[in-house]
């Protein structure tokens, strides 16, 4: 019952006042399945990108997190080839930090910071951390003089040879990774 009239207060707020970027409605008629819509932000390589996920909220919600994995193909150190997302907010502690008090739009929030700031020192795929390591010197937090800000190239990608769903999910040069997002993801197809 609790979990019932929580999820509805949550659909509903996500509903009336969704987080900037993100979409999030009710699979259907099961309040269980959900499905969400992130777009890329600004100054990513996920720039004007529609990305979908599949939010299922498990039985024991909200003492369990929900389960959440990307349907639409990315290519990200924290985020697998089959959508599933490593994240310290959906696990359970003691190795993660989920806690009753928090809900999807935040969840979904984080997940949208994850696209914007990969965590190379926790990955998923680790053969794409490795590609982008950063360099020893980094400069101290808040720095705007970042070397790795604003690296992006105003040139297209080749559609003939890119699926137009991962050219619109990644249009433009990573400014984590040294190669195309989207030639490393037809690589892994």
């Amino acid at each position: 019952m609790q979990r019932a009239s929580r999820l509805k207060r949550e659909l509903n707020l996500l509903a009336t006042e969704p987080p900037p970027g993100i979409t999030c409605w009710q699979d259907k008629d099961k309040m269980d399945d959900l499905q969400a819509q992130i777009l890329g932000a600004a100054d990513t390589p996920y720039e004007k990108g529609v990305f979908k996920l599949e939010v299922t909220i498990p039985e024991r919600y909200p003492f369990e997190p929900p389960q959440i994995r990307f349907l639409t193909p990315i290519y990200h150190p924290n985020i697998d080839s089959a959508g599933r997302i490593c994240l310290d907010v959906l696990k359970l502690p003691p190795k993660g930090a989920w806690r009753p008090s928090l809900n999807i739009a935040t969840v979904l929030t984080s997940i949208q910071l994850l696209m914007s700031e990969p965590n190379p020192d926790d990955p998923l795929m680790a053969d794409i951390a490795d590609e982008g390591e950063m360099p020893d010197d980094l400069p101290e937090a808040g720095d705007s003089e970042a070397p790795w800000k604003g690296r992006r190239t105003q040139q297209r990608l080749d559609t003939s040879t890119v699926p137009a769903l991962m050219e619109s999910s990644c249009n433009a040069r990573c400014p984590f990774w040294e190669k195309e997002p989207t030639a490393m993801l037809q690589e892994r197809l």
